[in-house]
């Protein structure tokens, strides 16, 4: 076996937040081997890609991303380059066959062999410790992996596997070290945060594993991500409702709305839960900000139940919510249905709601107007300094801007700071330093 501990590593993620993890568990094992790890992949020798194999244009980046790199070895800049995550789980013989380059694929979270393959081994004693790869102030805390819903148009259980939840202890042991290195946001994220601890222990255990985090010395923010609507522990609501450090924000994929479109989808609740459940959320847990995303163009989605989903936004009114195209997955239940919709037809079904969303995020955003609130200050970006409120998870939320001029040159990146609100656009607000009287 070569030794490759001369050369300078690059790790490419691509995708979600999952993803993210897990690249920062093998950069912390690389790290921890004595490899060298640099950002820039053109700096570096060798290159890891980890991909996603979601949807159709996840998957379109993560092979242009591939042949990037391969060009860059075929030129001679890069001498080795390695393909893991989910495209790599999903479509390993396929890539292997088209991309001769790359010399070895890996699954989702195969370090054992991607750290032989360096030359390096699995450090057993730094499981549950990461390199962060986003500022140090906020960092995702994985909670589960893969997932046990039937969800026609999902292909993430074909790459991620069955539900497997970590030991509570396990997770508190890895919340305590990201503390440790200056964490004071925790979001929590899971293919689906609901289910935890169905299979280790029998019950839900998310509001016993949200307690137990709140109690944490020093954990200012955790944020509940991935939530999925079917058989939703009511009592979390409650403990997110009355623990002070845990933001009262919810991330809850509805995907849609009309039964039949649910039905077909296997999403195993109907229109009526689906509300019943967003009432509950509203009112156990005062001033909360639900965030979700929904899918439009599938198959069964006719004129009417796209009307229906579209009036359903109007009237719910989501404080944050994103909207994705249908894509017709292989060895998905739904791929017998075909992919009837027009694109054409999905990007005006998709740009309908945004627009409705756009206008309900810009009156939201008024009304905060005068408010004060308390953001993490995330960076700098050109003359302003960028924060979010604890109704904002990084990177898909609205933003909060402040003149870089009020700081007087001294921006405390990573604190938290009172402001107030002083104008307001549809996804962003601006704001100052709150001044004490």
């Amino acid at each position: 076996m070569t030794r490759h501990s001369t050369q300078r590593i690059s790790i490419v993620t691509l995708g979600c937040s999952k993803n993210t993890v897990d690249s920062e568990v093998l950069m912390r094992q690389i790290d921890a081997n004595g490899l060298e790890l640099v950002e820039d992949p053109n700096e570096a020798e060798c290159v890891i890609i980890n991909t996603c194999g979601f949807i159709d244009a996840a998957k379109e980046e993560s092979v242009n991303t591939i042949l990037e790199a391969a060009e860059l070895k075929r030129s001679g800049s890069l001498k080795s380059l390695y393909v893991a995550g989910c495209l790599s789980e999903r479509y390993r013989e396929e890539l292997s066959a088209e991309i001769p380059d790359v010399d070895g694929f890996f699954g989702v979270t195969d370090f054992s062999s991607i750290l032989e393959t360096l030359g390096a081994g699995l450090r057993k004693e730094l499981l549950g410790e990461r390199r962060l790869s986003t500022p140090s102030h906020t960092a995702y805390l994985k909670i589960s992996e893969g997932c046990d819903r039937p969800c026609s148009f999902c292909s993430i259980p074909l790459m991620r596997g069955t539900h497997t939840s970590r030991h509570i202890g396990d997770i508190i042991q890895e919340a305590n070290y990201l503390r440790s290195l200056g964490t004071k946001e925790i979001v929590l994220i899971a293919q689906d945060t609901t289910s935890y601890g169905l299979d280790l222990y029998g019950e839900h255990k998310l509001p016993t594993l949200l307690r137990e985090l709140a109690a944490m010395d020093g954990t200012d923010w955790i944020r509940l991500m991935y939530a999925y609507p079917a058989h939703f522990p009511l009592e979390t609501l409650d403990v997110i409702r009355d623990e002070s450090n845990i933001c009262a924000y919810i991330d809850l994929p509805i995907q849609h709305i009309d039964n039949a479109v649910l039905k077909s989808m296997r999403r195993g609740i109907s229109r009526r839960a689906t509300e019943a459940l967003l009432e509950s959320i509203r009112d156990r847990i005062p001033g909360v900000a639900i965030r979700s995303t929904l899918i439009v163009g599938y198959p069964n989605e006719s004129e009417e139940a796209f009307q229906t989903l579209y009036d359903f936004v109007e009237r719910i009114e989501f404080d944050r919510l994103g909207v994705f195209l249908y894509s017709s997955e292989e060895n998905t239940p739904s791929r017998i249905l075909g992919d009837p919709i027009p694109r054409a037809v999905k990007e005006e079904r998709r740009d309908a709601i945004m627009n409705l969303q756009s206008e309900i995020s810009l009156r939201k955003n008024l009304a905060r107007i005068s408010s004060n609130m308390r953001i993490l200050l995330d960076r700098i970006e050109g003359d302003a300094v960028i924060g979010r409120t604890e109704f904002d998870a990084p990177e898909v939320d609205n933003e909060v801007l402040l003149p870089l001029t009020d700081f007087n040159g001294d921006v405390p990146i990573g604190n938290f700071l009172d402001v107030t609100i002083t104008d307001a656009m549809e996804y962003d607000v601006f704001a100052t330093i709150r001044r004490q009287s």
